[in-house]
């Protein structure tokens, strides 16, 4: 028998349409799960194909609730006896579901987002190639569990993947890390182990009540965001930092005061690719602010690492569990 892949749609730009020819209004997700499959009879030559919409929306408008059924719905794939499990979703924050799965879901099958760059109405959309490369890496025998992101021609693993163009149809990539694998005309070349490289946050989903504060530097950046989000009872802050995890020194005292609080703080760069480092002194400085009690982030991109904080707030995680769970992010 054919492996059983379980197509999970949420909307984004591989179900978006206009109304109609003169619709000026712009693209919205009005295609479902079924209309995307039907798109693409060549499907069946890999996988049997059962189909669930889970939400339909922009991935600009993805949240952490829709995320969260996500999750619920993998789970449920994997309790229905799926081989792997695919996500049509939004690219706008495709890598930070694709983040969120990795870490919440407890389940032994692949896990493999897809979206597109073009329209499902638009002539040379890439969503179909996109949605067969999802079906064929999720029928993949080699990969195994975890979540990963099938786009142009690759397969990242969700722990590095970003985008990093705007519009361009070779958007996704992994800074400092290779693709998982590659589709050539002679199949799947894979290029490391197939494999979650997360440290998961088991069972897990953001609590509506969690809030955590991304924080980004810059020239002249103050510290009255953080000091608003304190009077509001923020729960955690994030720093995207300039270089290897710096900020202003204005910032970098109001971050001290939140860590003072208890509130804990995880500092990441908002540079492309590389990781933090505690090299300099003086204030905001990055080994400064490691000093007064800043949780390092290594290469996470800032806002994966807002989810992993908030994953790990919604466990009931203390300061040393969330240190903890930080300290165990992968290097290659």
């Amino acid at each position: 028998m054919p492996p059983h892949v379980r197509i999970v749609s949420t909307g984004g730009t591989i179900a978006s349409t206009s109304a109609d020819e003169a619709d000026e209004s712009g693209k919205t997700p009005s295609e479902s799960g079924d209309d995307l499959v039907e798109a693409v009879p060549e499907i069946a030559d890999h996988a049997e194909i059962d189909v669930v919409d889970v939400c339909q929306v922009s991935g600009f408008q993805m949240d952490f609730e829709n995320a969260g059924k996500i999750v619920d719905a993998v789970e449920r794939a994997a309790e229905d006896g799926a081989d792997g499990v695919v996500v049509t979703h939004g690219t706008d924050t495709m890598a930070e579901s694709a983040y969120y799965v990795d870490l919440a879901c407890e389940v032994d099958l692949p896990v493999v987002f897809t979206g597109a760059q073009r329209p499902f109405d638009q002539l040379g959309t890439d969503g179909p190639t996109n949605l067969l490369a999802a079906v064929r890496a999720a029928a993949h025998e080699r990969f195994q569990n975890g979540a990963y992101l099938a786009f142009n021609d690759a397969v990242h693993a969700a722990r590095w993947v970003v985008k990093g163009h705007t519009s361009k149809l070779e958007t996704f990539e992994s800074p400092d890390a290779n693709p998982v694998a590659e589709f050539t005309p002679n199949g799947v070349r894979f290029l490391r182990e197939p494999r979650s490289y997360s440290a998961s946050v088991p069972g897990a989903r953001v609590d509506g009540d969690v809030r955590v504060e991304l924080v980004t530097n810059a020239m002249g950046v103050d510290g009255r965001q953080v000091e608003r989000a304190l009077e509001d009872g923020v729960d955690g802050v994030v720093v995207a930092g300039t270089g290897l995890g710096n900020t202003t020194g204005a910032l970098g005292d109001a971050l001290e005061s939140a860590i003072d609080e208890g509130v804990p703080v995880v500092l990441t760069s908002r540079c492309h690719a590389g990781t933090t480092a505690g090299l300099y002194g003086g204030p905001g400085g990055g080994q400064t602010l490691r000093e007064a009690g800043a949780i390092p982030g290594g290469d996470l991109q800032p806002w994966k690492a807002r989810i992993k904080l908030a994953l790990a707030l919604s466990a009931d995680g203390g300061l040393e569990d969330v240190r903890d769970l930080f300290d165990e992010t992968e290097t290659l």
